[in-house]
């Protein structure tokens, strides 16, 4: 009897105006599935009920892509979500297995895209909270928890330095903050900058952008402006600071470019600023720092979305193409020598970097040859 009713309740609406008829529907809908309801189902077909919706609400949230670059990029994105909902654990487990380097002192890690280093609002886990498990891992269930020396952005991959005891991750954290630790940073760039070699020099600052969301960025507080077509001092902030960059173009296309960046500050996005804001050559993938007024995707050339097989609605998931490619430490206690350490760039820079018509530089030109170095497998 309820059934007859819903069916023609349904013919009903389905004869009518379609505004009326979707009202209709509104009303209808609700009353049939309360009616369904009180019909009586055993446990079994419940649970096969409650599955085939599960089923339908998967199929609707991940629709089959048959283009092999926007799968990739839906894989990514669900893999930095995973990230954040691994038992602590598998992700110690996931750590050790990109050791770089491991001595009495250090170990270092290859961090991966999308793993925050440090806690914070809606971070479900980050670096910080698996260091006492990877250290057992590493040295056995007595071991004490390493410490960090030092930090890189979520988005950003690369060698991460911890210490067995907090007074060497102390030494080393000296080492940074007085410049003695040589970094070098690779990064696919939307334009190439002009000259193809040379130094950003201009103090960044921390403001508030006023727009539809309020948010903070950090932005160029230079200090000269034109005027008249003459340069003169301008007005500095009192809380911008010195920032440096020196930078290198590897290879270029006539719209994209490849890298080498040696921070010689350590300021808060600092690399991500000076490209985008210096330069006019922002980070690939870098949606916060693309542009200075709004938060949303990166807006690029459609030479360059053509190239990556992407459309410009699937800008959003392209990955910060930002590595921490090297770090040089000096001699630290008992090692009398520097220390190089190298990481292989993950794979969805290499493809980048081949769709984008890059050339890598020669495996020799990477190494250096200098002694203590390591490279990640």
């Amino acid at each position: 009897m309820v059934a007859s009713a819903c069916r023609a309740a349904r013919l009903w609406v389905r004869g009518s105006g379609r505004r009326v008829g979707s009202l209709l529907s509104f009303i209808v809908k609700p009353f049939c599935i309360a009616a369904a309801a009180s019909e009586p189902l055993d446990a079994q077909q419940l649970e096969e009920r409650l599955r085939a919706q599960k089923q339908e609400q998967k199929t609707k949230k991940a629709p089959v892509l048959t283009n092999p670059v926007q799968r990739r990029v839906q894989e990514l994105v669900r893999f930095t979500q995973q990230l954040q909902r691994v038992h602590p654990n598998v992700l110690a487990k996931a750590l050790s297995r990109g050791i770089v380097h491991q001595d009495k002192d250090l170990v270092v890690i290859d961090k991966p895209y999308g793993l925050p280093v440090h806690g914070g609002p809606g971070v479900q886990l980050c670096i910080s909270d698996v260091l006492p498990i990877l250290a057992k891992i590493l040295h056995g269930h007595k071991a004490e928890s390493l410490h960090l020396c030092h930090r890189l952005d979520k988005e950003t991959t690369g060698v991460m330095v911890l210490a067995w005891e907090k007074e060497v991750a102390h030494q080393v954290q000296e080492l940074f903050r007085t410049r003695q630790v040589a970094k070098k940073y690779w990064a696919i760039t939307v334009h190439v900058p002009v000259p193809s070699a040379g130094v950003v020099n201009i103090p960044i600052v921390e403001k508030q952008v006023l727009g539809q969301h309020q948010h903070h960025k950090m932005t160029l507080s230079p200090s000269y402006r034109m005027d008249n077509g003459k340069v003169v001092r301008a007005r500095t902030s009192r809380n911008a600071h010195l920032a440096v960059t020196q930078y290198q173009v590897l290879s270029s296309t006539a719209s994209s470019a490849l890298l080498e960046l040696q921070p010689i500050t350590g300021i808060k996005h600092q690399l991500r600023v000076h490209l985008s804001f210096g330069l006019d050559c922002p980070i690939l993938g870098d949606h916060k720092y693309s542009d200075w007024n709004r938060l949303a995707p990166q807006k690029l050339p459609a030479g360059t979305l053509k190239k990556l097989g992407l459309p410009q609605s699937k800008a959003r998931h392209i990955p910060l193409h930002l590595h921490a490619r090297q770090l040089v430490l000096p001699a630290l206690g008992s090692r009398e020598e520097e220390l190089s350490l190298v990481c292989k760039l993950p794979r969805y820079f290499v493809r980048s970097v081949s769709r984008l018509g890059l050339q890598m530089p020669s495996q020799d030109q990477n190494r250096g040859g200098k002694a203590g170095h390591r490279e990640a497998q």
